[in-house]
Order: C-alpha cells, then sequence, then structure tokens
C-alpha cells in the first residue's frame, strides 16, 4: 500500500492556473499532432484551372496555433520567479527526474536554472502537459 506523502510545501502558483497551462499545453499539442497523425504528406491534385484559385487553409490553421503557443508562451513569461520555477519543478517530477518526496530540491534546481528563457525551455518538452498533469497528482495538488 503506498501511503500519501505528507504536504511539504506551499505552491505560490495555484493548481488551477497549472491546469490551464496544461490545457493550452494539449491544444498546442493537438494542433499539431492532427495534421500528421498518419505520418503521410497529403496529396494535392491541381488542374489548370484550380491553380488560379488555390488557396492554403494550411495557413488559417497554422496561424491559430501559432496564437496558442504565444498565449502560453506569455502566460509562462508572466509569471514571477517563483511560480516560473514551480512550473518548471512540477514537469521534472512529473517526467520522474524527481520524486514528490524531493520536491523541496527539484524547487532549488528550478531556482537555480531561473532565467529569462522558462518558456522556451517549457514549449520544448514534448509532453509538458502529460508532466505538469503527473507532478500535480504526484504532489497531491
Amino acid at each position: 500500500m503506498q501511503r500519501r506523502l505528507e504536504k511539504e510545501w506551499e505552491l505560490s502558483i495555484g493548481p488551477d492556473t497549472v491546469r490551464l497551462f496544461i490545457l493550452k499545453a494539449k491544444a498546442l499539442s493537438a494542433a499539431v499532432n492532427e495534421d500528421y497523425a498518419d505520418g503521410a504528406e497529403h496529396e494535392v491534385e491541381l488542374d489548370s484551372e484550380a491553380h488560379d484559385n488555390h488557396h492554403h487553409d494550411g495557413l488559417v490553421e497554422e496561424r491559430s496555433e501559432d496564437l496558442t503557443e504565444e498565449e502560453l508562451r506569455e502566460l509562462i513569461n508572466d509569471l514571477n520567479v517563483d511560480e516560473a520555477a514551480e512550473l518548471v519543478a512540477l514537469a521534472w517530477v512529473g517526467r520522474g527526474d524527481y520524486d514528490a518526496s524531493e520536491w523541496a530540491d527539484a524547487l532549488t534546481a528550478a531556482r537555480e536554472r531561473a532565467n529569462k528563457r522558462t518558456a522556451k525551455y517549457l514549449l520544448g518538452m514534448p509532453l509538458l502537459a502529460d508532466w505538469l498533469e503527473e507532478g500535480l497528482e504526484a504532489i497531491g495538488a
């Protein structure tokens, strides 16, 4: 039987805020994966008449995907130093770099690593949404 860890921390960043980041990260991931689900490029057939009227719907999709990433980037950039460090530490716990019992160590390491590129670092994590969810669950938030 697993015993639930005693809560040894207070989060500056609210769990609901983290859940918002999770939703945004999932939306961003879905937008990227939706077009490439089958792993093959789609053939486009053009006849001589279609060439003049052809437009690329993908640009609209690409723009909305950029907005989602931009929104998430801005949300992360708007965090204070403690909140940003906690978000990184949650991702690390969720990824398995640290156990929930090592929360203080994860947070210390995240604070030491803190810089202005936190959003870029987090958005570069392929499973960010999953790791944040698992991190929240691991610490009982």
